[in-house]
């Protein structure tokens, strides 16, 4: 079916139209929480994902936010839309979420998921959504480019702009096994950073919620109620799996070893607060705790495992 004959039965359907755009592992875990209010539309550059969609419930169209002359047949197909898609993986700005805006009609409901990474190094201190922006890797300013461009558009285009701040995602295909027993180390616990996390799934009810429940133009902190440092993430992930904990090494040895890009992952502390999730959208996590969500992909392993 072509995208004009797809957008004329959304149309006689009557259901409000929803576009996704970047569905990947989060936007699959979303489509069976929208489809029942939504008539689906997601946006894919591999045509070889159609079937895949189809049948998680989603009108699959083939686009590529690179190519502005794609997007152009899709305008004004849809007043929801929910952004997924990371900025380009080079450059200042982010021509993705700009060839995007384009194309969407005036007063739309968008949802952005962005990153926690915004806000650079906080150290030990604990702050909600109104620290000001401090990014520090081409990343994270990437993502800091793509939520002003939005704020701007939200305003131009009378829209209502939500943006999910979000830090670590895990679930129990998300887990860094593979780390564990390539055995690459971690950092001193004296050395080490705060760092964040949200399972997959309940990524997906927040952007659910906030689609219905978020104040317009708001940031919303898309973490759960955990508070750790990450090599002690490393460690319960390995005593829950029964692997060896990662080896401690300081900074300075420790930037021999690993890539630049995971040191820097390394190098960025931040312990968030989460009052906006639970108070404005009502939000009750499945995982609320890291050590709930890992002891829960454990059992599913040992489940696996003793079946087999």
């Amino acid at each position: 079916m072509n995208h004009v004959n797809c957008i004329k039965r959304s149309r006689q359907l009557g259901k409000p139209r929803l576009l996704v755009v970047g569905c990947g592992d989060v936007g699959m875990r979303l489509l069976p929480l929208l489809r029942r209010q939504f008539r689906i539309f997601a946006l894919t550059s591999q045509p070889e994902r159609h079937a895949e969609l189809r049948a998680a419930g989603a009108v699959p169209l083939t686009a590529n936010l690179d190519d502005p002359r794609s997007l152009a047949r899709l305008a004004g197909l849809a007043r929801y839309i929910v952004h997924l898609a990371p900025p380009p993986a080079q450059g200042d700005s982010d021509s993705r979420t700009r060839n995007l805006i384009a194309i969407l009609p005036d007063k739309s409901r968008l949802v952005y998921v962005s990153t926690t990474g915004v806000y650079g190094n906080c150290g030990e201190q604990r702050f909600d959504e109104t620290r000001p922006v401090a990014a520090h890797n081409p990343r994270a300013k990437r993502r800091v480019a793509a939520e002003r461009l939005l704020r701007a558009w939200a305003v131009a285009s009378q829209s209502s702009l939500s943006i999910l701040r979000v830090p670590g995602i895990y679930a129990a295909d998300r887990l860094p096994l593979e780390r564990l027993h390539k055995g690459t180390p971690a950092l001193t616990a004296d050395e080490d950073v705060y760092t964040n996390h949200i399972h997959a799934d309940d990524l997906a009810a927040l952007i659910k919620l906030a689609l219905f429940r978020a104040a317009p133009n708001r940031i919303y902190h898309a973490v759960d109620h955990s508070d750790l440092k990450m090599g002690e993430y490393f460690d319960l992930v390995a005593d829950s799996f029964q692997l060896p904990r990662p080896p401690r090494l300081p900074r300075a040895e420790l930037a021999q070893q690993i890539s630049p890009m995971l040191l820097s992952f390394m190098s960025e502390s931040r312990r968030m607060l989460n009052h906006r999730i639970t108070q404005e959208l009502g939000a009750r996590l499945r995982y609320p705790t890291v050590e709930q969500g890992v002891a829960a992909a454990a059992n599913v392993e040992k489940t696996t495992h003793e079946k087999c």
